[in-house]
């Protein structure tokens, strides 16, 4: 049974998410202790967090960036925000999805599930090797020969899905999904960073021409 971490100053939005989420079959535990809801989160270990952005005393976005220097768990905001610079700066931050209010019970869900799907799909081995490149999973390193090189989390997510369907043409849109659940609000520039940061990355791990572009296509390893 998986369990999910609430962040939610609505004390009625907060039941009704614990409510929803009991149904479904999750364990579900909250906080309105917000100064402390890192603590409160680690200690609690969950599978996934619903994080509200705005929240008295203390921002979101402070919590997912405190959040992440030490735990990998998803994290889902929830906000009442449309800001497209609320949204890139979540993702940012390591934030794994972003859901606005009012949202639709079932699209929740669905995003709770799909960000557990992946969670468990990256710890369900330790590594991936393709050419001779291996991909540590629990370390967000890229091996080659004898040269590692730890790889950011945008890298470390595309690099992952290359090698996951390796020979595999994979679009720019399905990239951008991977990395930020939607490609609506983002610049489509932001990507094309992200993939030349990832080629370096590599190139200091010694590995050339390894990353492939087709044109109109996408990318693929």
């Amino acid at each position: 049974m998986s369990k999910v971490f609430v962040v939610e100053d609505d004390a009625s939005l907060r039941e009704e998410l614990a409510r929803l989420l009991d149904l479904q079959g999750f364990t579900c535990e909250t906080t309105v202790e917000y100064d402390a809801a890192v603590d409160d989160i680690i200690a609690a270990a969950p599978d996934c967090v619903i994080l509200d952005l705005k929240l008295p005393g203390v921002s979101g976005h402070a919590i997912c960036r405190g959040l992440r220097t030490r735990s990998d768990v998803p994290v889902i905001m929830l906000t009442s925000s449309d800001s497209e610079f609320d949204e890139l700066m979540s993702m940012n931050l390591g934030a794994d999805d972003y859901v606005t209010k009012p949202y639709n019970p079932a699209i929740l869900l669905a995003r709770i599930q799909s960000v557990l799907r992946r969670t468990a799909r990256s710890e369900s081995a330790s590594s991936i090797t393709h050419r001779g490149v291996t991909l540590d999973l629990a370390k967000s390193e890229v091996k080659f020969g004898e040269r590692t090189v730890e790889l950011t989390r945008n890298e470390f997510k595309i690099l992952r899905l290359l090698m996951e369907n390796c020979d595999t043409i994979i679009s720019r849109q399905e990239l951008m999904n991977e990395l930020w659940q939607s490609d609506a609000f983002i610049d489509d520039n932001t990507l094309t960073v992200n993939i030349n940061r990832l080629r370096k990355s590599l190139e200091k791990a010694g590995v050339t021409d390894y990353l492939i572009t087709r044109r109109g296509q996408g990318y693929l390893v």
